[in-house]
This record gives structure tokens, sequence and C-alpha cells, in this order.
């Protein structure tokens, strides 16, 4: 199965908030999930971003691939830096 780590979509019109979550890649965008690592808030006046680091790499190493968006966030928390660190030292 071809996991991918995105955004689901929550919260009202035009006040979007979105969960960081583990879905299957034939899933549609806003259904069946595997598990929730984190929030992302865009709204708000500095976009608040959290994500479980250990739930996040524990999928990455086990295949799971990270949409544009979730990589980006990664990059900005430094989960993608822990990750190529592990991937390169283990």
């Amino acid at each position: 199965m071809a996991t991918k780590i995105r955004l689901k979509r929550m919260g009202s019109k035009r006040n979007p908030f979105y969960r960081v979550v583990v879905a299957d890649s034939r899933a549609p965008r806003d259904g069946r999930i595997i598990e929730q690592i984190g929030t992302y808030n865009p709204v708000s006046e500095t976009p608040e971003v959290s994500i479980n680091e250990e739930k996040a790499l524990d999928w990455m190493t086990k295949g799971a691939q990270p949409s544009d968006t979730v990589r980006n966030l990664f990059s900005e928390k430094g989960i993608m830096k822990k990750f190529h660190e592990s991937k390169n030292n283990g």
C-alpha cells in the first residue's frame, strides 16, 4: 500500500485549518486516514504548525511520501534534515 503524508482540510469557509495525516494514496483528500500526526493553522497571525516528530520520522522510514506542502512544513521544523541524516547514517 502506497502511503502519503498530506493535509486534511478542516474548518469553515474561508477559515481553513489542516490536520497532517497519513493516508492511503488512493483515498480522497478528506477521506479515510491511517493516523493523524499533527496540525497546521495558516490563518493565525503567525502560522501555527505542530507535528509529532517521532511519528513523522517513523512513517517516512516505512516509506510514506510527504506531499509538497507537508515537505515544506517538515523542512521548516527540521524533520526532513533529521530524516536524511538518519537515512545516511543508518
